[in-house]
């Protein structure tokens, strides 16, 4: 199974103050942003009204913010949550400046804690953050996930977590 995920993504290589530029940059488009925004049945203008928009301050049509989190924690899965199994929580969402149509998105991740809990998994809690194309912070949040172990069937219980 090793050769199914990427390298380094295993309980195991995750160690407080380890920190990502994630490989991608993603352009958020018109149809995520309205198909999302409408298939929720967010029902804010802002994301669907052009021409109601051209006379805010921000001009066009801002992008829902479980889009902008949607996407950054994508970019991240890759390095951080290509092993998970289970999604712990997610907290502290905040979304900084707003995003529109064909802004480029980009993410980064800090780990800020691994928990050894138990003998085929641990548990890792990340802070993400993304940026736009001009690195104005756009969004962030911190992460809790459950990643497996590279070998499962090694009794880690004793060890201590990698700090």
């Amino acid at each position: 199974m090793n050769g199914l995920t990427a390298v380094g993504t295993y309980f195991e290589d995750y160690s407080v103050g380890r920190q990502f530029r994630h490989a991608r940059g993603k352009t958020v488009s018109e149809l995520e942003n309205v198909l999302i925004t409408n298939l929720v049945v967010n029902t804010a203008s802002a994301h669907f009204d052009e021409h109601a928009m051209k006379t805010h301050p921000v001009g066009e049509r801002v992008v829902f913010g479980g889009v902008t989190a949607s996407i950054v924690i994508g970019l991240a899965s890759q390095d951080v949550s290509e092993n998970c199994i289970q999604e712990i929580g997610l907290t502290g969402m905040r979304l900084q400046s707003p995003v529109v149509h064909g802004d480029t998105l980009y993410a980064y991740t800090e780990i800020t804690d691994v928990d050894a809990d138990r003998s085929d998994s641990g548990v890792v809690r990340c802070h993400h953050w993304g940026v736009n194309q001009h690195g104005e912070a756009v969004f962030e949040a911190d992460r809790s996930l459950r990643v497996r172990r590279r070998n499962p069937l090694i009794d880690h219980t004793e060890e201590a977590p990698d700090a």
